[in-house]
């Protein structure tokens, strides 16, 4: 288990590489396959060695070599995010191995859609069909059973966000209904308590702002995808936890 648990922590820092490329050219247009990394400074194009994940970033003190530009620290820090991402899903679900490997091809999505929403206010697309088509062929070979209670949860969770975005289109967008249908793909059943988690820091974030500005926070736009994608890690990694609770509570 040690040795799966080092390897997927690499394996998250190299992904996580590949998934800043991944948030910055999709919503651009651009190939995420060529031209290789360039310096945004002076547009050298960046060595093998100086785009070893978190390493270099630190080792060169958040600057590019060539020129000396500063380099955002979102780039190891989303290095860091998978890798630990990746190493909490192979730990949480080493003994079920279909549900290992779509949980890492979720977190993967929500992290791109993260960068994304956060920078670019969109989800893209291109992202979620990628994933869903990832999810949709792991079910397929390795569990085809579920894929009907899979499915339920995508239309319900799909349907229920597009209600919300009719009602409210301003705190709401089709990317965020897109991405929640994408969801309950992933996690069938654990979507609702993920969904409930990613409303209920959506709404603590909300009120904070609220508290902390007044009525100017209520005419700024926030983006949801981020709250659920926290939601959608939580699901992941304990939502059976959490829904056995629940049962255990009210029932």
């Amino acid at each position: 288990m040690a040795a799966a648990a080092f390897m997927a922590l690499c394996a998250g820092l190299i992904v996580g590489s590949f998934v800043t490329v991944v948030a910055h050219r999709v919503p651009r247009g651009e190939s995420v396959v060529a031209p290789r990394s360039r310096c945004p400074g002076c547009g050298v194009q960046i060595a093998a060695y100086d785009n070893v994940p978190v390493f270099s970033w630190t080792f060169l003190r958040g600057r590019a070599r060539c020129c000396g530009t500063a380099i955002s620290a979102r780039y190891p820090l989303t290095e860091l995010t998978v890798g630990l991402l990746y190493l909490a899903t192979v730990l949480v679900l080493w003994d079920e191995p279909v549900q290992l490997a779509l949980g890492l091809v979720f977190v993967t999505m929500l992290v791109a859609v993260t960068l994304t929403d956060l920078e670019r206010r969109i989800i893209p697309n291109k992202i979620l069909l990628v994933a869903a088509a990832f999810g949709i062929a792991i079910v397929l070979i390795g569990d085809p059973g579920s894929l009907p209670e899979r499915a339920i949860a995508a239309a319900a969770a799909g349907a229920a966000f597009f209600l919300v975005a009719l009602a409210y289109p301003r705190g709401m967008g089709l990317g965020d209904v897109k991405l929640a249908a994408v969801m309950g793909l992933f996690l069938g059943r654990n979507v609702a308590p993920a969904i409930l988690v990613a409303l209920l820091a959506g709404s603590v974030v909300g009120l904070t702002m609220i508290a902390r500005q007044g009525a100017s926070a209520r005419k700024q736009a926030i983006p949801f995808g981020p709250f659920l994608a926290f939601g959608g890690v939580v699901g992941l990694l304990l939502g059976d936890q959490l829904i056995d609770l629940y049962l255990s509570t009210f029932s």
